[in-house]
């Protein structure tokens, strides 16, 4: 092994795919994720599906491990043998999801894959993307709290302090389990009030609660408006300190977001209201 020592500060990732690459992303940033002290540039190669796209994903990774003088780490997804190959002949450190799970499950099975550029896309049926492509355009409509209409057809209502993370978790949870979701902000009014937003109350089943270290809030919302009273860390306090105790006193399931990855928000969100994709 490497003499920790040595190596460099930054290394670069490249995922590389015959589609979209989002499913070689996944799969290598959760590997990435066990490595925490180690910083990466990700790159993404998107449909390499030709002897010609494969030769320039080549020549790319071959140009940056110059540039590092360290080989870059290239995650595989590219069906097509012969595409494969020029990629795998780059100076990197390649892994082939496929190779490393397809030809196993052929040998258990006794069966020869598809080897289909593509394939993934069809798993679905049409149900279930329009289900998703539904479930996105109702969370964008019944975002931060700008639509009442129609909150009987949300499966979860997300609610919180301005940027808690309500939002990416609702697309998330339509993107990646075709759930519709809506989302409300709890503001200084709710909190004088001593109530939620008097729409939320037919649905106070579907509510799920975020929330935030105020140190945490103090930083995300100083990008968005520096030096304001809203980004002050004593208004941060003051603010999720109210909104934490509204949850409590309304019996509404919630979790800190600071140190969770949206999956895992998600996740949490799906398995405690039991939804289901």
């Amino acid at each position: 092994m490497p003499d920790a020592s040595s190596q460099p500060a930054e290394r670069t990732i490249f995922y590389v795919s015959d589609g979209t690459g989002i499913t070689a992303e996944t799969f290598g940033h959760s590997l990435m994720t066990q490595f925490e002290h180690l910083r990466v540039r990700q790159v993404r190669l998107p449909f390499v599906n030709s002897a010609e796209k494969a030769m320039e994903a080549r020549r790319r990774i071959d140009e940056q491990a110059q540039t590092d003088r360290y080989r870059p780490i290239v995650f595989s997804t590219l069906v097509d043998i012969s595409v494969n190959e020029v990629v795998r002949r780059a100076n990197c450190r390649f892994l082939d999801l496929f190779a490393t799970f397809v030809e196993p499950l052929e040998q258990e099975f006794g069966l020869k894959s598809t080897h289909t550029v593509g394939r993934s896309h069809m798993v679905g049926d049409t149900g279930q993307y329009n289900r998703r492509i539904d479930a996105i355009n109702y969370s964008l409509a019944h975002d931060d709290g700008q639509a009442h209409a129609d909150l009987a057809s949300a499966e979860v209502i997300l609610v919180g302090v301005s940027r808690s993370g309500k939002t990416p978790t609702s697309l998330y949870l339509a993107m990646q389990f075709g759930i519709k979701a809506a989302n409300y902000p709890l503001i200084p009014e709710d909190f004088e009030r001593k109530r939620l937003p008097d729409a939320l109350y037919p649905y106070k089943r579907k509510l799920f609660g975020l929330s935030i270290t105020p140190a945490r809030l103090a930083e995300v919302r100083h990008e968005r408006r520096p030096g304001s009273t809203y980004a002050s860390l004593q208004n941060c306090k003051r603010e999720v300190s109210e909104a934490e105790a509204m949850m409590r006193r309304e019996g509404i399931r919630w979790l800190s977001t600071t140190n969770k990855s949206i999956e895992e928000i998600a996740t949490t969100i799906v398995e405690d209201l039991q939804l289901r994709d």
